[in-house]
Order: structure tokens, then sequence, then C-alpha cells
């Protein structure tokens, strides 16, 4: 294998062109990237850079030296229009083409829109870099702030507005913040830290107008009738995986690019992070993880499979980790909290805003939380996957 082409210059595709070089990969290794910017990381865009406490440069994943180490022919600014798997080649917006023995796709997400509205200035999702930066030069007037979606993204926008002294309303559909992610109990608390931080909820609400004058966004208009004013609106309603270029391809798409278990696509092409759809042991069915930790992880396995493609390769069958960082509380997890599952905790006290608890599915713990408790979630890490009976008498117990 003589040339590599990573598409995607994110954290993913970083880590999987170390991986390559660190694993003895000497050829030809090219990554192209949509964006202007060198790989940086995601996650501070919601929280520091959107606070103004970091600068872009400070979420740059390695420095200038440091790619020049890697030997990599760097595509900035360069959008992949097509893929030909037949003819192991990467069609790019400028019409050039990259033939390539050796593919990885890490090209991550495109945030999910309203189907009105985004033509109003003030109107604005968070993805990029460029995105955060564009929003945070709104903060300066001290405008009315409305976020609709109350997800990972959601939440820490509107803590990030609300650390800053700016007017919030939080709106979603669901019953609770996070209530999809880890649900409606720790949703609950979640709610609260932000009532006491002075956001106000409209949760149960869906939205069914932006009104606007002079181009610009006045409010939003929610599905009992409430005008909520809005000189700024975040919408953060989810994503979608970035694929739309694959179209042709031949490759199977599917919420991500549906790969097998070992991140494979087809002959010669890999998927890592965001953008990859793959079978879970764990629920026999199949996955995304939207996590920064899990782009990292499996971009390595995708490398070490793709230099060893046909055969030699591992399954890749992570526990997943994630982490939302909002006020002063870091909530983290690990392997999977779904809503419909019995929840107890069983470490520290919720009254504190300091415990773990554990989430059950039909006996089986399927995934451990932690709110100001990192120490005490590592040691719950391990029970992930066992049969273990919690109390039948209620859903949840405060210890």
């Amino acid at each position: 294998m003589d040339r590599i082409v990573l598409v995607g210059a994110s954290a993913a595709g970083l880590t999987a062109a170390d991986a390559l070089r660190r694993d003895g990969f000497t050829g030809s290794l090219t990554m192209v990237g949509e964006e202007l910017w060198a790989p940086y990381d995601r996650p501070p865009l919601s929280k520091q850079v959107l606070a103004g406490t970091w600068e872009p440069e400070r979420t740059v994943l390695r420095q200038e030296a440091d790619l020049g180490r890697l030997k990599l022919d760097l595509r900035l600014g360069c959008r992949a229009t097509g893929l030909d798997p037949a003819a192991r080649t990467v069609t790019l917006a400028d019409g050039d083409r990259l033939p390539y023995d050796g593919l990885l796709l890490a090209t991550g997400l495109r945030p999910r829109r309203l189907p009105f509205g985004h033509d109003l200035a003030g109107v604005h999702v968070l993805r990029t870099l460029d995105d955060a930066l564009t929003l945070r030069a709104q903060w300066g007037s001290g405008p009315r702030v409305v976020v609709i979606g109350a997800g990972f993204l959601g939440s820490e926008i509107a803590a990030t507005a609300r650390g800053l002294g700016l007017d919030v309303a939080l709106v979603d559909p669901e019953p609770a913040p996070l209530a999809r992610q880890v649900g409606t109990w720790v949703g609950g608390l979640v709610a609260d830290l932000h009532r006491d931080h002075g956001v106000r909820l409209h949760m149960g609400r869906g939205v069914t107008e932006l009104t606007g004058a002079c181009g610009r966004v006045t409010a939003v208009v929610l599905d009992d009738g409430t005008r909520l004013p809005a000189d700024v609106v975040v919408v953060a309603i989810g994503s979608v995986p970035a694929v739309d270029w694959l179209a042709d391809s031949g490759l199977s798409l599917g919420d991500g690019v549906r790969c097998d278990s070992h991140c494979r696509a087809a002959p010669g092409v890999y998927a890592a992070g965001d953008v990859a759809n793959w079978p879970d042991p764990a629920t026999g069915g199949r996955v995304r993880l939207e996590q920064r930790m899990n782009a990292t992880d499996q971009a390595r396995a995708a490398a070490r499979n793709l230099l060893a493609d046909p055969g030699g390769s591992e399954p890749y069958a992570p526990i997943p980790f994630g982490w939302t960082d909002q006020y002063d509380a870091k909530i983290q997890f690990h392997g999977r909290c779904p809503a419909d599952a019995q929840v107890e905790c069983v470490d520290g006290d919720p009254r504190s805003r300091a415990f773990v608890a554990l989430y059950r599915l039909r006996g089986r713990v399927v995934g451990a939380l932690g709110w100001n408790s990192a120490r005490a979630l590592r040691a719950y890490r391990g029970h992930i996957g066992r049969q273990e009976q919690g109390p039948e008498e209620a859903e949840v117990s405060e210890g």
C-alpha cells in the first residue's frame, strides 16, 4: 500500500494519520479538509471558545511543526465531492482526482436546520470554529438568546451564554434537557441546574416560527403560542452524518457510512468517528457515536485495520465514554444511558450534585454516569455488561 487518502481534517482524521505513521506507513498520505483551519478540537467550541476564554489557536490539535513531521499533503479549504471505489479515486471540488490504495473517511457531521428562519440575521448553528467565532461576536451587545434544542450542545451553549450574564431561554420538545441522552431523571437534575442559574426553560414545547423585522430575527414562536423575544437564536437540534458527497459512490449509507465490525465500508475503504455506523455487539444492532473519545479510539482501530487489509484486522467494540461540562457540573458516562433504562444511584447523593448512577436494561448494567464524581465513576466502569438486578420497587434510588 503506497497511497492513503484521509477525507476529513478532524480529530479522527488526524489521529488516523498519527496511527498510520506510528504503525510504519511510509507512503504518500493526503488529508482533505473542507475548512481552512488545521485540525482542531470541537468540544471547547460551545464552552471556552464561545465564552471568549480561549482563542482559536488554543483548539488546534497539532502545531505546524508537528504536522510537518507527519509528512502530510494537507489539502485545506478543499471539499471532497465524489468517490469511485472501483477506480479508487476521490474527486475534489476543484476537479482534482486523488488516487488511493487505502481510504479513510472521517468527515463528521453537519448541523440539522429548521425548515424556516435560517435566512434571518441572528439565527445561528454551531458546528465549526468559524460558527463559534461568529456567534461569540454577537455576545457583546448583551442580547436576548433563545437556544432551540436541549441536548449536549444546546445545553452547553445555554450554560455558556448564561455564564456571560445573558438573558437565556432553552426550548426542547422533550420533558427535560438531555432526556434523549441520559434519561429524564438525570435530565430533571440538569433542568434544576439551569433554573438555578437563571435560564428560562420551555420543555415539552416545539417551535413553529421564527419572526423577524428588517431581515433580523425578533422572536421564537412556540407551539402553545408563546413568543420568546430574541436577538440571537441558536439552533442545536442535532446533526446528520456528512455523507452527501458519497451518494453516487455505491457505499452503503444510512445514518452514516455503514461499516462492518472492523470499520470497513468497502475494499480499501474504512470510516471512523461521527460518520461511521457499525455493528454493536452489546445490543445486536448498529451504532454511530457522536463522542470525542470515540473519534480517536475508532480512528486508531480503523487505521490499524486499513494497514492490515484485507486480513488480520480486529473488531472494534468499545465501551463508549462521553461527557458534558455545564456551569460547575461535569457529567461523565461510560457505556449507554438509554431513556428507558432503570436508573439507580449507587454512590454519593444527587441532592449534593455529586453522585454515580448505574443504568440497567433487563437487569444488565448498560451504563454508568457520574456527576462531579470522576474518581468514583471509574470504579463502576467494570460493571458494564454485568447481569445485576437493581431495585424493583422504584425506577430511581437516591442512595
